[in-house]
């Protein structure tokens, strides 16, 4: 939720109409313009303008903005702009193609090309991630459509905080699937047999609320804890790709 706080200088001879306005990426990664919530502000009128951004399908938010509008010269303050809230917003590739929504993502993986899915991850030593968000992501749900090709573990990771603190969902090839929790090294919080074939596809989901954690794979639920040792109570998603490759056509996160 983007939030930004406004008042109108009480000297205003007239109303002023304020809107709030997003630029992202289009069709070719041509520009976008995002529109708001609209709110008039009469002389010497404080306010506070709400928007839950929407619009971008999965491409990044270039910057933010309000759009002001008098009938004569008139003054208004900026007082305060910023956004919480758990996201909700489909990532992935946009409609119209171009490859700007791929710059909003923190690639630690070895291999992304862009000709195939939305995501095609290829890591050849060890584990990569594919990380988008923010370390203010606190409560959320996380899921994606997943297919696991040649590849020794893959999934979905909730609570990013860095390539060695995260809690992760992983199909492992020993027909596994662990609830794994990286911080001063990895941690099982959960193993469950689990039979799964390459290039099947399998939906994964993760549920972070304060400390308890729910995860499920094609709408089973598998393991549903609390993590009381130092629990990782903020951070971004990602994919995972150990040792092979994954594909994906997008991840969604949503509010519980």
């Amino acid at each position: 939720m983007l939030r930004v706080g406004l008042e109108a200088d009480a000297g205003n001879a007239t109303p002023v109409t304020c809107r709030l306005i997003a630029h992202s990426f289009g069709s070719d990664d041509a520009p976008v313009n995002l529109y708001g919530t609209t709110k008039v502000l009469q002389p010497g009128e404080v306010a506070t303008l709400e928007w839950q951004v929407s619009g971008a399908q999965g491409a990044p938010i270039a910057d933010v903005g309000v759009i002001v509008t008098a009938a004569d010269n008139a003054t208004v303050y900026l007082d305060s702009l910023g956004w919480d809230g758990a996201p909700d917003v489909r990532l992935g590739r946009g409609a119209g193609g171009g490859t700007q929504w791929r710059r909003a993502w923190v690639k630690a993986v070895d291999h992304w090309p862009w000709w195939w899915e939305s995501f095609r991850l290829s890591h050849d030593d060890g584990r990569g991630l594919l990380i988008q968000g923010t370390r203010e992501w606190a409560n959320y749900a996380v899921s994606v459509d997943l297919t696991p090709h040649m590849v020794t573990a893959a999934g979905l990771a909730a609570r990013v905080q860095g390539l060695r603190r995260y809690y992760a969902l992983l199909l492992r090839n020993d027909d596994t699937v662990t609830l794994v929790k990286v911080l001063d090294g990895d941690k099982e919080l959960g193993r469950t047999r689990f039979q799964w074939q390459e290039e099947e596809t399998h939906k994964l989901r993760l549920w972070v609320d304060g400390a308890h954690i729910r995860a499920l794979v094609d709408d089973q639920v598998l393991f549903d804890l609390e993590d009381t040792d130092r629990p990782l109570l903020t951070g971004a998603i990602a994919l995972v790709c150990e040792e092979g490759t994954v594909s994906a056509d997008a991840v969604t996160v949503s509010p519980l």
